[in-house]
């Protein structure tokens, strides 16, 4: 469990890191939204990791932050796709 969510985890921030690259606007949401996937998934071993009560450590914080995450990214590819809706028009 610890792997997979180290994997999703670390995800995040390199397809966001790699978006900031994109070769175009399509690219750019493409990458925040495997993004998006990732932090979902972050999530989804967060909350396995608090019910299951494996560890003794407070996962509530992370779960916030997860949640927080997944809000701004969902943000910035709701205004990326209107953006390139608006220059099709």
């Amino acid at each position: 469990m610890s792997k997979q969510l180290l994997k999703s985890a670390t995800s995040i921030g390199a397809n966001v890191e790699e978006a900031s690259a994109a070769q175009s606007k399509r690219d750019f949401i493409s990458k925040m939204s495997i993004a998006s996937k990732e932090a979902r998934e972050t999530k989804y071993w967060l909350r396995l990791l608090e019910d299951s009560e494996i560890t003794k450590i407070e996962v509530s914080n992370h779960l916030n932050e997860i949640r927080h995450i997944i809000n701004i990214i969902t943000e910035i590819i709701i205004t990326a796709q209107k953006n390139i809706n608006n220059t099709e028009l």
